[in-house]
């Protein structure tokens, strides 16, 4: 029951494990996830060989942020990888940048509105501007669509609210937080279910622990595509 809006997380030590990972889960995924934790361990070599010789699509989260001659430049040798999503931070300069840089290739860039591991806790000791949280993330979701952003990432407690924009009209939400009924949630704070999630507005889900941890990865992602079918 292969569906795509199910993006799985490989959140593991080097490539060689997330080629063994992503055997496991055999054809019912078709999206990965491989981020910056993954880089020093293969991650490029492993999202080259999961696209080339696997036929996955392959959402690489970076979450850059730089003056934009570097976000330029660095989406640009990164486009060349024919990969499907990038992230990069949500403020508008990166956004311009990381589009500029992606020109001409099929590469998505999508922008990080506030992390779904913050609470206003956290913004506040980081000096972000008073406000509550899908406040902001509506906001900064509005601003990157704005610059430019083929979409955006968010929880799913914003998904709503981001899809109710009038910018957000052809624009991808994708909700990392997403942990199926009973799981733990580890050190994400703003969660919903897969099908909450995709019902209130985002495109993709984005599940990493609840599988990878899971005793059985396959018939756990197996649950998850059942729920959202």
């Amino acid at each position: 029951m292969q569906d795509d809006r199910l993006i799985v997380a490989i959140d593991l030590p080097n490539a060689l494990a997330g080629l063994d990972f992503a055997a496991r889960l055999g054809d019912d995924v078709s999206f990965y996830k491989i981020g910056l934790g993954m880089l020093t361990g293969g991650g490029l070599a492993l999202a080259n060989e999961l696209k080339q010789d696997h036929g996955k699509r392959i959402f690489l989260d970076m979450k850059l942020f730089d003056i934009g001659a570097t976000i330029e430049a660095a989406v640009r040798g990164l486009a060349q990888f024919d990969l499907d999503f990038l992230t990069v931070h949500g403020d508008p300069h990166v956004i311009d940048a990381a589009k500029e840089g992606a020109s001409g290739s099929p590469l998505k860039i999508l922008g990080v509105t506030i992390l779904t591991s913050l609470d206003r806790d956290d913004l506040d000791a980081s000096l972000i501007k008073d406000g509550s949280i899908p406040d902001l993330v509506t906001e900064r979701a509005g601003r990157a669509f704005e610059a430019g952003a083929d979409g955006v990432i968010a929880s799913p407690q914003e998904a709503a609210m981001i899809r109710a924009l009038p910018e957000a009209n052809g624009r991808l939400i994708v909700t990392p937080g997403v942990r199926p009924a009973g799981a733990s949630l580890g050190d994400q704070k703003r969660v919903a279910t897969p099908a909450q999630a995709l019902a209130d507005g985002a495109d993709h889900i984005v599940v990493g622990r609840p599988i990878h941890a899971a005793r059985d990865p396959a018939a756990a992602a197996q649950a998850i595509l059942a729920e959202i079918a």
